[in-house]
This record gives structure tokens, sequence and C-alpha cells, in this order.
């Protein structure tokens, strides 16, 4: 049986009553605070092998609620309080963990201050995210130049703390090069501005009696006496050093001065930056793109200084491993044709190369040269290239980089135990050495016959290595110190950096290394300077001068030491969970993506996929045995959970005492999940939530007493089509004013659609299938049969729909056949009645092989539903079990509609249809948003698709209650625009959902595609 979980990790009484203090409402804090357990784990992680559990989190929503953070904590009995301030989490190398307290930037300050077009700059919050400042400067222009494969996530400020680069960096830079000015809060509470300045005006503050003055002088003294020693240390690369940037401080002639480049890169260890005055670029009015590919990775790689020196603006490569990834996943697709594998040859290295150029002549002579060279290269059969295509497209452009860019997330991808990790993989060394450099590296990886997946800037020389390990093998964190340490003697042999992108992090202790002695105690006299007391992100980079406290290492611990305490069971009965690299694609700021909503609606790192997947980790490892298969069977059986139900109401009425149970955090999570399934297919390592969330439920609810309302929905298939045929009397019983008052207090429901009459009220009986009468078709009727598998949202709820999909269908020339209900399962899977849910995907798989097997096509209507035969009961029965296949109407339309011929091809359609996918259908089909314009423009229609994202209803999600605030936000964001800038009646919606939810919130009845052909063949 599942035990009760006790706290774990109690909060510290001196960091409670801080909260409290900036909580109180004579405290100028206007932020969140967040100390339970399940907050303070969803911080625990980024994107690196690390993990420590802060002890609070604080969300600041403007700068002066980081001043009144820090005045707080300069009162006596709270300086020895430590902190930690945060941008996107996507650090590779666990730049912004700690034990300590984070400060949260990403959350609320997400303001773009002002913008200066002729000036050429803008000024935003740090918590400003990359991508959404590009949408932002694009119709003016411009953009942010430092492109990362995290945009989507990565924040301005943590861009700045790590001096992010990235693609074009070779005529780019680095984000420091971008940086204009910065205002910062010092931890001793005080406000901190930068800019360019006269050497002069710089002495004169160090000097002064200023409150800054210390720091002024202090990074004067250092990098002005240490100069020679400076230019002698720091290798001559594109990606120059990270953390302090001493170099840079000063121009070459020393007559200007700007402390802002001491604070890029500083990790978040000398101040908070709470806003940036950061220069644009204007966007190349010419963009050409050429995707080369070789027979060998090696190959791509000697061939790069060929490429720069064709004045490329960058030049990315993968190799054959991530290749070979992509392949298996669905951003694939976007790519195969812009990725040219020449027949009978094996691709085992691509390069990606861009030309930008303002002037069209210029742009043309530099593509066709290297055309020309490259021609002359493959007809020779020279340095390994096998194919090149070329594009001026900037949508293809954006697909092969988006591949490009989910290549990090790919690599976590690989099958076992030992997944690709980030721990030595961003070494920057002059590109004429990366191909001998990497040679070697590869050496040292074939020594410890170790796997591994390669991608990165060859054009800057910084390539990402990403050697497989298990880190739950104490054996294997041995092998890590191994390969950190050699590299780190490689980099310097090859005068390069062991960190030539990512940062620190935990990777400091090779800070003296590197600096040498002289120079690394410059860099403590400087951290002294900002930071007396070591309280900001205590650990990284260096420490300060009379600190004894150590620097953080690449020993620390690991989020595989917390995931092997998890039984081997387990652990393989939730690989969803324990697959979860903390790539944080989840985190994607975009409001058209499908991807996670209830991040999206709330940016709370709980209700993602990572965050879910963090919280659902602990608590598997906090259950130990209790969670094992033979286990959780013994306790689903009928006589265990009568025996077991009077201790399920003593729990649940300590649950409503308050009685602590780390359970109920997860479930919080869970319950905010509107199980979309993007996460199924958008993240790189498919960390599918719904289908450990269910998992969840059941066996939480083996404990505690579960609502009504979820034992209503798992029956709601059965009872609605029943109902439906009394729906005149059904509505009137439920939908008046008392009714609805009752359904809302005690169910806790609102807004429930109003049935509609039964499909056979409606439809011709012979359009209803029976063996009978499909045994007296003839051999010619039969050709043209076509199955519809009704689900319960649609025939009770929209009859008419089916109806219309009955007339649409046969005007096109086919013979529909309706088939008898079968229960789908689909909202017992949602709500974690997994043995019900077992009981009807048996049945109903049963039913279907049998129809199977006369060979005609079975069509669904509704994503939601239909996609479940192949998703949740391909993974619960194995695919050799479900011997069917229902395809969504949009998706079987597409394979014929070229062979129909109907006089309205002769006519086209004064309209343009915008049709609006669901989001499931989305997520699982990845090019179903192109289905419907093709049909329409088959038929002599013309139709769009408008990319949305979740409409928020997801299921009976939107009519619960306590979701209603997060279902309209999510409506408002991504629908309601549209809805209100096109005629409504000119919308389609291929989702149940979506047409439920527009109708409550927009008063728009939008049909379905198919309703359209419905109407011009009635």
């Amino acid at each position: 049986m599942i035990r009760r979980i006790p706290a774990q990790k109690t909060l510290d009484p001196v960091v409670a009553d801080f909260c409290s203090l900036l909580s109180e409402r004579s405290s100028s804090y206007c932020g969140d605070i967040e100390t339970s357990y399940g907050s303070r784990l969803s911080q625990s992680t980024d994107n690196s092998i690390y993990q420590a559990i802060p002890q609070a989190i604080l969300f600041p929503k403007t700068k002066a609620d980081v001043l009144a953070i820090m005045s707080a904590a300069n009162k006596n009995e709270y300086k020895h309080l430590k902190f930690t301030p945060k941008g996107g989490g996507t650090g590779t190398n666990g730049q912004s963990l700690t034990n300590y307290i984070v400060v949260d930037m990403s959350r609320h300050m997400r303001e773009i201050i002002e913008i200066n077009v002729e000036e050429k700059w803008v000024r935003v919050q740090s918590g400003v995210i990359k991508d959404q400042l590009n949408d932002f400067l694009k119709p003016y222009g411009f953009f942010f130049a430092p492109d990362l494969s995290t945009s989507n996530r990565a924040t301005i400020g943590g861009m700045i703390n790590t001096d992010a680069s990235g693609q074009g960096s070779l005529v780019y830079g680095k984000t420091s090069d971008h940086v204009i000015e910065l205002d910062a809060v010092t931890v001793s509470g005080h406000n901190l501005s930068t800019k360019k300045m006269l050497t002069s005006e710089a002495l004169k503050i160090a000097n002064s009696d200023d409150q800054n003055a210390k720091i002024y002088r202090q990074v004067y003294e250092t990098c002005f006496s240490q100069r020679n020693k400076i230019l002698e240390t720091f290798p001559r690369l594109n990606r120059f050093l990270t953390g302090y940037d001493l170099e840079h401080v000063f121009n070459d002639d020393l007559t200007e001065f700007d402390l802002g480049r001491v604070l890029a890169g500083s990790e978040g260890t000398l101040a908070f930056i709470t806003e940036a005055k950061l220069n644009i670029t204007p966007i190349a009015k010419f963009k050409t793109m050429i995707n080369i590919t070789y027979d060998s990775f090696d190959s791509a790689l000697r061939n790069s200084p060929f490429l720069v020196d064709a004045k490329a603006t960058s030049v990315e490569t993968i190799d054959s491993t991530v290749l070979n990834l992509a392949k298996q996943d669905v951003v694939w697709a976007d790519v195969a044709d812009l990725i040219i594998e020449k027949p009978g040859s094996v691709v085992d290295g691509l390069n990606i190369v861009e030309f930008n150029d303002e002037d069209d002549q210029n742009q043309t002579a530099k593509v066709s040269s290297l055309c020309n060279r490259l021609d002359d290269l493959i007809a020779k059969q020279q340095s390994g290239v096998l194919t090149y295509s070329v594009t001026n497209d900037r949508a293809d452009m954006g697909r092969v980089y988006a591949m490009r860019k989910k290549s990090v997330g790919l690599l976590g991808n690989v099958q076992g135990d030992k997944k690709p990790i980030a721990f030595a993989e961003d070494t920057a060394v002059p590109p004429e050495n990366l191909a001998d450099f990497i040679s070697e590296f590869r050496a040292v990886l074939d020594k410890h016959n170790l796997k591994y997946g390669m991608f990165g800037h060859v054009d800057a020389g910084v390539l990402h290595v990403r050697p497989a390990l298990n880190m739950m093998d104490p054996e294997q964190e041995k092998v890590l110190r191994s390969i950190s340490d050699e590299v780190v003697a490689l980099t310097a042999k090859y005068n390069g950096l062991m960190w030539g992108e990512h940062g620190k992090g935990y990777r400091s202790e090779y800070g003296p290394e590197f600096f040498g002695a002289e120079l690394f105690n410059e860099l403590r006299k400087i951290k002294t300077a900002f930071d007396s007391k070591n309280r900001l992100n205590p650990g990284k980079i260096c420490t300060p001068l009379d600190s004894n406290e150590k620097l953080v290492s690449v020993d620390s611990v690991k989020r595989g030491k917390f995931d092997s305490e998890i039984p081997i069971e387990i652990r393989q009965e939730f690989p969803q969970t324990i697959n979860c690299n903390g790539n944080g694609l989840c985190f994607n700021y975009d409001e058209s993506s499908v991807m996670c909503p209830s991040y999206k609606a709330t940016r709370d790192r709980r209700f993602s996929p990572k965050g879910r997947a963090t919280l659902m980790r602990e608590w598997l490892r906090l259950q130990g045995e209790n969670m094992s298969p033979s286990n959780m069977m013994l306790a689903k059986t009928t006589l265990i959970n009568l025996l077991w139900l009077p201790y399920k109401v003593v729990f649940s009425i300590g649950k409503k005492l308050g009685m602590y149970d780390f359970s109920h955090e997860v479930k919080d999570s869970m319950d905010a999940c509107l199980a979309c399934k993007a996460c199924t297919s958008a993240c790189p390592v498919k960390v599918d939530v719904p289908t450990f969330r269910s998992k969840f439920l059941e066996a939480y609810y083996l404990r505690y007493l579960r609502p009504i309302s979820d034992h209503l929905v798992s029956n709601v298939e059965l009872m609605m089509p029943l109902l439906s045929k009394q729906s005149r009397l059904f509505n009137a019983l439920t939908h008046n004013p008392f009714s609805q008052f009752l359904i809302n207090k005690v169910i806790g429901y609102v807004d429930a659609p109003k049935l509609s009459p039964h499909p056979t009220q409606r439809i011709d009986k012979s359009f209803f299938y029976s063996e009978t009468r499909y045994q007296k078709l003839s051999s010619e009727e039969t050709k043209n049969v076509v199955f519809l598998v009704q689900d319960a949202f649609t025939s009770s709820y929209e009859s008419q729909l089916l109806a219309d999909t009955v007339i649409a269908l046969n005007g096109l020339g086919f013979y529909p056949l309706i088939l008898p209900f079968q229960v789908n399962g689909k909202a017992q899977h949602i709500k974690g009645f997994l043995n019900r849910f077992e009981k009807s995907a048996r049945k109903a798989t049963t039913y279907y092989n049998k129809i199977a097997k006369f060979g005609r096509p079975m069509i669904g209507l509704d994503a939601s539903m239909a996609l479940v035969y192949r998703d949740e009961y391909t993974n619960l029965l194995g695919s050799n079990k479900v011997n069917f296949k229902v395809e969504l109407l949009g998706e079987w339309l597409m394979s014929q509609i070229s062979n129909i011929d109907l006089p309205m091809k002769e006519a086209k359609a004064n309209s343009i249809y915008s049709v609006l996918n669901h989001c499931t259908e989305k997520s699982l089909i990845n090019d179903s948003t192109s289905h419907w314009p093709t049909i329409f423009s088959q038929l002599g229609l013309e139709a769009e698709s408008v990319n949305t994202g979740c409409c928020g209803m997801a299921g009976t999600f939107g009519h619960e209650k306590g979701n209603q605030t997060v279902s309209k936000s999510l409506f408002d964001a991504s629908w309601k625009p549209v809805l209100d800038s096109r005629p409504k009646e000119q919308i389609l919606a291929t989702g149940f959902s979506c047409r439920c939810q527009s109708k409550r919130f927009a008063e728009a009845s939008l049909k379905h595609p198919i309703q359209i052909i419905a109407d011009l063949l009635k």
C-alpha cells in the first residue's frame, strides 16, 4: 500500500522568517514567494547533470522588488542568507543551481521597456525571452543577434550572466558585444548602472565617495595593472573568456572603461542584473542557406575552414548520431527535402552554411562561388562532400535551424541508461585546430568505450560533445571526472577554452588552473569588492579573498544519485519521468506553440513536463518498493480496496485537516495538466506526462477517496449516448438555474454543453453498420465503404456534425457506415481509472480488429478520441494486438481527394476559411495543419491553417470549476485574437473541445471543415 510521505525538506526557520517578512503588508516587495517542497524541487535541476534543492524561490516583478529583497536581507538576522539569481534555467553546467535562495527573474520581469529605432537599441527587463524580444523587433526590421538553441526559453538576463553566444558568433559575437548599459542591484542593496565611459570618468567614480566606488576601484586596478598578463593568458578566440572578462573592460588603447564587461559572464556572482539596454542588428535583406552532406564527420570538420573562407555568416555542424536521432523524430519531416541524401551513400556529417548580405549581387556572388567549388569537389570526389541543397526561403531555413536546435534534446532520447550528457561539451579552440582537437577528443572517449554525439559551431571552433554515461552508476561518475580532467589538458594543448559558450558553473574548480594563481587571485579581489561575504551564487567562478568556502566541483551531487534510489523495476515502469534531461523545451514562450499550455498560463515550473517529471521522480524515490508493479496489482484488487476503504476515509479527513503528504503536491501539479499530448512529440525526449499522470492518479486514489466528479467523468461515455436518446428531457433537467447551481457547488463543473438529438434521429438508418447490412452490399459498393468510428462527444453533443459527415462523404462518392458505439476510455485514462481503461481498450480492440478485417478505412472525427487508439491502446496492449487504425477525417481525405472530381471544383468560393486544428492532432500528426487547406484547394475552395496554441478546454478540464482562470487565459492568449480578427462564419475548428470553448468564451458557433463541404453538397 502507498505509505504516507513525511516532509523531506523542512524549511529553515530563518528562511521562513525572511519570507514572512517579505510577504507582510508593510513590505514593499510585490513579487511571489514559494517555499513548498514541490516548488523548490521544480527549481532543483537545469539542463546539466546536477541537482540542488533551494531553500525558497522569490519571483520579483520589478527592480524595486529586488531592492526590497536585498534591503530585507541586510538586516542583521538575515545577513548570513545567500541568494542565486536565475533566468530561464537552461544552463548545461548548473550555473543557477543552488541550495540557497533562488531569485527567479523569468516569471514576471518580461517587459520590453522601450525601443529607439534611429539609434538601434532596445531596453528590456532581464526576464525577457530571447525569441520574445526578436518577435517584438521583427516588425521594426531588427533582431537581437546572439542565437541560442534555447532561444524560445532563454532570458536576456541569463544570456548576459553566461555571456551566451551561438550560431553566427563569427559575425555577431557574444551577448556582451551587444550590451550598451546594465542596471543591477548589488548585494549591499544599492543600484549599480554600467555603461561605456571615458577611463578618466571611471577613475573619478573609483576615487569618490560613491556607494559603488570600491567596485570601480578594484576592477580598474585589476584590469589596468594586470593588462599584459591578461592578454598573455587569454587565448585569441572568437569565443573569448567568460566570467570574469577582464580583457574587455578596457578598449584596446585603454581610453574607455566598461564595468558591464565584468558583469557579463559573471553567472550571478556579482550582482542581480535587472535591466539591459542592448544594441539591435538590422535583419539582412538577403539570406541563403546551403546544406552540405559528407561521408564522415571528420570530413565535415576538415571542410569547415573552407566554408568560413567563403565569407559565410555561420557554419553549423551535426554528426551522424544526431542526424539519425533527428530522422526518428517528427522534426525530420520538416527538413527531409532540404537535406539531400545521395543514393547508395551514408550521410555521416552535415554542415549548415548561411550567407547574409544587404546587397543582392554580393550575395549571389558568394553563393555561386561556393556552389561552384562544391560542384568541383563532388565531381572529383574530394573532401568527402556528397551533396548539397540551396534555399533562399526563410521558412525553410527556420525548419533546418529548428532541427539543429532540437539536437540538444534529441541526444537525450537515446535508448538505455547511458545518455549523452553535457559536462565538457563547449570547448573552444582556434577553428583551424578543431579537426585535430576533435580527433584527440574522440580518442579520449574511445579509450573509455563511450558512444557520443557531436554538433556545434565549427566557424568559431566550438563543438558540443556529449559522451553517453549513466549517472546512476558511481563507476561512471569516476569516468566523468577522468574525462573532464583529460579534456581540460587537451584544450590547453590546443590553446583553447574548456568553457567556450556555456559558462563555468560546476566546472569552476578548473578556474585556478586556467587563470594561474596570480590572475585568479585578482578575480577573488573583484568578487570581494562586489560580494565580500560570498552571498551571491556562492561556489561559482571564485570565492572572496577572506572566504574559506570551497568552489563547486564536477563531483558535486548529481540528479542520477537521486534517481539511483528508485528501484530498477519502478524506473522501468516509469521511463517517461526518468528520461527527462532538463533541456526545458517545455518552457517555450510562444503562445501559438502547442507545448505545455498549463505552463504558459501559469509560468509555474511545477506545471510543466519538466516540473512534473521532477516531482514524479522524487515521489517514486520516496515511495520505494511500494510502487512496484506487483504491489500495485495487489493494491488494486477489489478485496484489498474494500478492506482499505475505512483507511481512505481517515486519510481523506486528514488531508482536509491539513496533514502533509508530498503526494498532494504532486497531484496539484498533475491536476493542472490538460493531457494535450504535446509533450509526447514536442519534447525531444518524449516526456509523456498524460501517461505517468494516469499511473500516479491510480496510485494516489488507492489511499484517498475520489471526488464524485471523477466517477461521473469516467462514466460519461457510457451515459451520454443513452441520455441523448432523450436529449430534450435531460437538457431540461440539467440546464435550469437550480440544477446548474447544484452541479457547480456539489460536482464542481460549469458550462456543460447541451445534448443534441441522438444520431439515429438525424441520420438515415441505412448509414448505420450492421453485419447483415454489410453482407448485403455488392462488391462494387463495399469498395466505397468508409467506417465512421463514433466518439461519445461528437455523437452526443454534435450529432449534426456526424450527419453532415455522412452527407459530405456520400456526396464525394463514398458509402459511409457508422459503427456501433464502443467506449473509447479516454476519460478513464485521464482520471487514472486504469483498470477500467484496460477493460474498455480490450473490448473495443476486439471489436475493431474484426472490422479491420474488411480492409476498409476507419475514420474518427475528434482527434483527442481517435488518436487514443493509436497511442494509449498501442502502449497498453502492444502494436501486435491492435490490428486496426483509426485515421482522422482530414488525414484520410488527404489520400483520397486528388481522385475526386466534383462540379464544385469549377466554382471558386468567395470565402477564405481559417482552419484551427486541435492541439492533440498537431502534437501527434506532424503534417495535420496542411490537411484541410489541401483538401479545400482540391475542391475549389480556399482555406489557410492558423497557428494557435491550446484553446484551454481539453475535454473536461475547461469545465472544472477550479480550472476556469487557466482555461480562459489560454483561450484569450491564443484563440481569442483569431476569433476577434476574422469573420466567425469563416473560422473552422477540427476539435470538439475547441468548438465548445469558442462558443462559451466568444459566442462563436464554429463549424468543422467537413460541414462546409456538406453545405455545398446538400
